[in-house]
């Protein structure tokens, strides 16, 4: 497949897709951004683009075709990167997950059909549901437990039956999760980070033993790209390679890099379905030349410093 000269990258103002763009500009391509601008994404993740006249910005919804179908006609590839992806907002209420997971991936999906259009589709290691020891690999089932992981499978899936059913190029990114510079204040890591370096309680869900793997989310766009750029059609490619701990030992660490006691956790009751452990084998992904370039402690320590110097317009959002 030859090299794309422009990429759509829907979502592409919020964590992830906002990263995606970072690289896709770096190497010359021409990038347009479709994105709702929802509370999760915001101009102000691409202000570094301002006046890059090889990026385009176009404020859209994922589930209407009207909004879609030209950008994706107009493009050589697409990464599909917007969604919900909160899990605690999805158990508060999943209709919206359904509407932007499912039906924006099926529009996306249409579009791309109709154009002949090569497709990324970010989706995450969620899918597969909890493992207490052992990692997933691509051959493993879908068994989600929570109402974003299952609009997420939705999607994965729709992914397969369009390449099947009309062979459209289209490969799949199965994500572990990334942390970062932009991420929204919500997520775990923000939520210690912001609430060590202000001196309030820190909120564990649990005891604290529950394990996550963990992955800089530049190095997570490099994998995107790297399923782009050398993925085989209707192929699935765990996106691992992370640092594994348990949420209590995360919060701990983010306590000595923002310098404050580790009196300030506080485990507080657990959300309902709480996967236990996440853990990839990457190993097709390593196939394709990728490999972390950010170690887990280097990365840790960037991101509590953004937050450092982002605190007031992070909890603002």
């Amino acid at each position: 497949m030859t090299d794309p000269s422009h990429v759509l990258v829907t979502g592409g103002a919020g964590f992830i897709g906002s990263h995606l763009v970072d690289l896709l500009l770096e190497r010359g391509v021409d990038v347009t951004v479709l994105d709702k601008l929802t509370y999760a994404g915001t101009r102000e993740n691409l202000r570094t683009h301002e006046g890059n006249r090889a990026l385009r910005f176009v404020q859209g919804d994922v589930a209407d075709p009207s909004s879609v179908e030209p950008l994706v006609a107009d493009a050589d590839h697409v990464i599909h990167a917007a969604a919900e992806s909160f899990v605690d907002r999805s158990i508060a209420d999943s209709r919206v997950f359904v509407e932007t997971n499912v039906l924006g991936t099926q529009v996306v999906l249409e579009a791309c059909r109709r154009a002949d259009t090569p497709l990324v589709f970010v989706s995450t290691d969620e899918v597969y549901g909890s493992r207490a020891e052992g990692r997933f690999t691509e051959a493993d089932p879908l068994r989600p437990n929570s109402p974003y992981a299952a609009s997420k499978a939705g999607a994965d899936l729709l992914c397969r039956s369009s390449h099947v059913t009309y062979g459209l190029p289209v490969t799949v990114a199965r994500g572990t999760n990334a942390y970062g510079p932009r991420q929204h204040p919500e997520k775990a890591i923000p939520v210690y980070a912001l609430a060590a370096l202000e001196g309030r309680p820190i909120p564990v869900y649990g005891d604290g033993s529950n394990r996550r793997e963990w992955l800089f989310v530049r190095d997570f766009a490099r994998g995107i790209l790297a399923v782009m750029d050398g993925g085989v059609a209707g192929g699935l490619y765990n996106l691992g390679g992370g640092s594994e701990l348990p949420n209590l030992e995360l919060a701990a660490r983010v306590c000595a890099l923002a310098g404050a006691p580790e009196s300030l956790i506080e485990l507080v009751p657990d959300r309902p379905g709480h996967d236990f452990r996440y853990s990839l084998d990457w190993s097709k992904l390593a196939a394709l030349g990728w490999e972390p370039e950010t170690s887990f402690d280097d990365g840790l320590a960037q991101t509590v410093e953004w937050y450092r110097s982002h605190a007031r317009q992070e909890v603002s959002r």
